[in-house]
C-alpha cells in the first residue's frame, strides 16, 4: 500500500502506510425515537485510544442521566468531521479549537464546538537521540501533514532550537516559514497516525499525545521535548451547527466536564493528558 505523503527541505522518505478507516456511520436518523435513548443512542466519534477511552468513562456518567451514547471510534482526522457534517454522527471528540477552525473554513462545514475536553501537549520523540541538539545535519524530521498539527510541531521544534520560524509565526507555520535551519533538518510530513510506526526510521518525530499513548509512548517520560500544560490546544466537543442548541448537548457537555473524568484522566493518563475544564 502506497504512503501519502508530502517531502519538504530534502529527499523522501518511503515507509508503510497505516490504514485509515473509519468504523461504518450508522444509519442516519429520519425523524424516529428521540437522541440518546436506547431507541435512539448517540452516535459520538472519537480518535481510538486516549480520546475513546476517555469516551468510554463519559458512556458511564451519561448514562446515570439517561443519556445512551454509543461511541464510534476513527483511526484518522479527517473522517470524524465528515461523518458529522453529515449527520451520521452526533457528535465527536478528538480534535482542538485550531483544527476545527481550519476544517470548517478549509471544507465549509456547519461543525460548531459545544465544550472543552482535554489537552493533549504533543511531544518529540526520537528512538536515538536524548534531545534535539543531537539530531544530526541533514536529519529527517516527521511532523503531521495536517494543516494546525503540523504548524504546531515546527513551533514546537523552533522553540526546542531545531531551526527558527519567521518572527510571529504559529500553529499556522508552514515549512515556508523555517527562515534559518543551520542542520539542514528535512522535514517529512506524514499522517498523524502514522508517525508512531514511522519512528524508527527518522531521527525525531513530532507526535500527537492520542497516538503516542496507543504506541507506548509516554510523553512525560520519553518526549525529548514537550508542549508545557498551558498549551492552548484543547480539544472539544464538535456538534452540527443545526444541534448546538440540543437539549441532549447541554447533557453531553455536563457528562464530559464531570469531575470524575478529571480523576479518571489525571489517574490513568499521569500528567500526559490534561482536563481543561
Amino acid at each position: 500500500m502506497s504512503l501519502s505523503r508530502r517531502t519538504l527541505l530534502g529527499s523522501g522518505l518511503a515507509l508503510p502506510a497505516l490504514a485509515t478507516t473509519a468504523a461504518p456511520p450508522a444509519a442516519r436518523a429520519q425523524g424516529g425515537p428521540e437522541i440518546g435513548t436506547a431507541a435512539r443512542p448517540l452516535r459520538i466519534g472519537g480518535t481510538a485510544g486516549p480520546h475513546s477511552q476517555v469516551l468510554e468513562k463519559v458512556q458511564e456518567i451519561a448514562a446515570r442521566d439517561g443519556l445512551i451514547l454509543r461511541i464510534v471510534p476513527f483511526t484518522d482526522y479527517i473522517t470524524p468531521n465528515a461523518a458529522l457534517a453529515a449527520k451520521d454522527l452526533d457528535a465527536n471528540s478528538y480534535q482542538h479549537q485550531p483544527f476545527l477552525e481550519a476544517t470548517v473554513r478549509d471544507r465549509n462545514l456547519p461543525l460548531v464546538a459545544a465544550g472543552k475536553t482535554l489537552v493533549f501537549p504533543m511531544g518529540v520523540y526520537s528512538r536515538k537521540h536524548r534531545k534535539i541538539a543531537d539530531i544530526p545535519n541533514g536529519g529527517r524530521v516527521a511532523i503531521p501533514n495536517d494543516p494546525t498539527n503540523g504548524g504546531r510541531a515546527l513551533a514546537l521544534l523552533a522553540a526546542n532550537g531545531a531551526f527558527r520560524l519567521t518572527e510571529g509565526a504559529d500553529f499556522r507555520a508552514t515549512v515556508a516559514d523555517v527562515v534559518e535551519n543551520p542542520k539542514r533538518l528535512r522535514i517529512i510530513e506524514l499522517e498523524a497516525a502514522q508517525i508512531p510506526r514511522a519512528l524508527d526510521e527518522v531521527e525525531a518525530a513530532a507526535i500527537n499525545t492520542n497516538f503516542a499513548i496507543p504506541a507506548g509512548l509516554n510523553p512525560v517520560r520519553d518526549a525529548v521535548a514537550i508542549e508545557s500544560a498551558d498549551s492552548p490546544y484543547a480539544n472539544l466537543i464538535a456538534v452540527h451547527r443545526d444541534n448546538k442548541d440540543a437539549p441532549w448537548v447541554k447533557r453531553l457537555v455536563a457528562a464530559y466536564q464531570n469531575d470524575e473524568i478529571k480523576k479518571f484522566v489525571e489517574e490513568t493518563f499521569q500528567g500526559s493528558v490534561v482536563p481543561a475544564f
